[in-house]
């Protein structure tokens, strides 16, 4: 089982790359629950939210690769534990197992090289800078395999592309 994650700071394409890869490669994609979830709260998210999305991004995750050969995933844990720490202050123990044990296959880490794109539920335009640099660090520090996404339109595509057919060399 081939499991992507398209991660990176808010209003890098994540979502719109997951779908094309997911075309591209005839495979799942799983779309980003938070945004969703987040969309439907009819008050501000709590830090009981975010765990809610976490378990589901896990229980999602588990299921798909049980059942498909390859899947596309918008975003995953890295995203909701570096949120815990920068929103909240702290990071469910929990959740660090989760990602210990449930690593994807490849992680395609989107750079913020891309125009803001300013949204209802976007929170750190002036942020994405250092939250790449975030991710980028806790995915070294779990040894979770990853390549740098870059470019614009599709252009970003392609070397998403090249990234992941390197990988299933």
């Amino acid at each position: 089982m081939i499991s992507i994650v398209v991660s990176g700071p808010e209003s890098t394409g994540k979502s719109t790359l997951t779908r094309a890869l997911a075309n591209a490669f005839r495979c799942v994609g799983v779309n980003e629950y938070a945004r969703d979830y987040i969309s439907r709260l009819r008050r501000p998210y709590a830090a009981s939210d975010v765990e809610t999305i976490a378990n589901r991004q896990l229980a999602v995750f588990r299921m798909m690769m049980k059942n498909e050969p390859m899947v596309i995933f918008d975003t995953f844990l890295i995203i909701t534990k570096v949120w815990f720490q920068e929103v909240f202050g702290y990071c469910p123990i929990w959740l660090h197992d989760a990602i210990r044990n449930n690593k994807p296959s490849l992680v395609l880490l989107c750079f913020p090289d891309i125009a803001w794109e300013p949204d209802p539920l976007r929170e750190n335009g002036d942020r994405r800078d250092y939250l790449f640099d975030c991710y980028k660090s806790e995915l070294n520090r779990y040894r979770i395999e990853w390549r740098e996404v870059s470019g614009v339109g599709e252009c970003r595509i392609q070397n998403a592309i090249l990234h992941i057919e390197d990988f299933l060399k």
